[in-house]
């Protein structure tokens, strides 16, 4: 099948490895990629966020089916000029993609759907925004509306620090005032064509800069599965897996479809295990929706995936995931360490040479998900905040950790930084 990824991050990075790996013959290409991407398909220049360019790309060169990683080019609509010339694209159109694009549109479509979240007020003005604060209480939960590159939400004790975070994203549009949720923090994946959905694995990323989870929020640092947590507290990851399914992904689905905007693509489900005895009664509740593979979730769920990833993409793209059996994947531990630039998220430092790329893919059962790269004169370089994703396998999560941290300790970044404590709690 003629396959065209769009996007230039580690999760695309991910998705061509996974469609790779099924050794089907796929003649993949990727626009516009990246340094690591390019050492394995072929790569074009084209801007993924204009619909005109990319549909007739892909019709000139007969592509059979587009995939849409990053958020972007869906909050652009680029699927619906796809759909337009009759290309199979799984990504939702630019009306369903707002449950990513707008958290004010997710929390309406959430409370039509009767999925369980948490209280959520709307303000436009530090007026309003002062008033939430003071009705929702501490801990503050401040989200920016749109899309803010994973570095939209602050979550803080400081009422202060809340409302020259909101201060700042008042400037470019609204913001969401959010009911403090407590536990844990779950990524849950599922894949619709505008009526059914299958489910894929759950993962766990780690948000915060700093280990500890502590400093700012991030575009992800790091991802384990699968979640051998879940299974203590519900029996079986299947038993967690088709609860959500039951009260979150299909209800959700189901009332876009109601509405007229079919999501098709990548549900992103961001989710909350409360802790026991939680005041709200909902053991699971959704912190937010995105539309797109959550990276660096990717980077540990694909490659524990038996079944074919081009025939859930090609079937959701065409409506015929009712017709599959659920995706099956490997008891293996999967671990991804983010290597990022000095600086991130703030202000990262760019332009530096990294080395020892080799070395660490060396280490038995690791890869490298490029995030950020490029080639010049035969150097890779950082082009990014974040750069690279050291993703490891293993029989257990001791054996994934160790070869993730070994592999991370051969690159060489000036400035460098990483997690030093990613799925620590579950090898222990």
């Amino acid at each position: 099948m003629k396959i065209l990824v769009l996007g230039s991050g580690a999760r695309e990075h991910a998705i061509v490895e996974a469609l790779l790996a099924e050794d089907a013959g796929h003649e993949i290409t990727a626009a516009p990629g990246n340094a690591g991407i390019a050492a394995q398909v072929e790569t074009v220049s084209l801007d993924p966020s204009n619909g005109r360019i990319v549909a007739d790309y892909a019709h000139d060169n007969g592509v059979e089916l587009v995939v849409i990683g990053p958020e972007a080019p869906l909050v652009a609509g680029v699927a619906d000029v796809l759909r337009a010339k009759g290309i199979p694209v799984f990504g939702p159109g630019k009306a369903a993609a707002a449950l990513e694009g707008s958290k004010a549109f997710a929390k309406r479509i959430m409370d039509a759907a009767g999925v369980p979240t948490g209280r959520a007020v709307r303000a436009t003005t530090i007026e309003e925004l002062v008033a939430a604060l003071d009705e929702l209480g501490a801990p503050h939960v401040v989200k920016a509306d749109g899309l803010a590159a994973g570095k939209g939400v602050l979550v803080t004790e400081d009422r202060q620090a809340a409302i020259e975070h909101a201060e700042y994203y008042l400037q470019h549009g609204p913001v969401l005032v959010e009911e403090f949720l407590t536990g844990q923090e779950v990524s849950l994946f599922f894949l619709a064509d505008g009526h059914d959905v299958v489910p894929l694995s759950p993962a766990q990323d780690y948000k915060r800069a700093l280990d500890g989870d502590q400093g700012p929020n991030t575009g992800g640092m790091g991802a384990y599965s699968p979640l051998p947590w879940l299974t203590a507290r519900w029996g079986s990851e299947a038993a967690f897996v088709d609860e959500v399914l039951d009260t979150v992904a299909l209800p959700t689905v189901r009332a876009l479809e109601a509405e007229g905007t079919p999501f098709i693509g990548l549900l992103y489900c961001g989710l909350i295990v409360a802790d026991e005895g939680h005041p709200g009664g909902a053991a699971v509740r959704v912190i937010e929706f995105n539309a797109r593979f959550g990276d660096p979730e990717t980077q540990v769920v694909l490659p524990r995936l038996k079944s074919r990833l081009s025939e859930l993409l090609l079937a959701a793209a065409t409506g015929g995931l009712g017709r599959l059996p659920y995706p099956t994947f490997s008891d293996e531990a999967a671990v991804v360490v983010v290597l990022a630039s000095e600086g991130y998220p703030e202000n990262p430092v760019t332009g530096r040479e990294l080395t020892g790329l080799d070395a660490a893919a060396e280490v038995p059962g690791v890869t490298i998900a490029h995030a950020s790269t490029a080639v010049v004169d035969g150097h890779y370089l950082a082009t990014g905040g974040r750069v690279l994703g050291v993703v490891a396998r293993g029989e257990d999560f001791g054996a994934a950790r160790s070869a993730a941290y070994e592999a991370i300790g051969r690159i060489g970044l000036e400035g460098g930084q990483f997690r030093h404590d990613i799925a620590e709690r579950v090898a222990r």
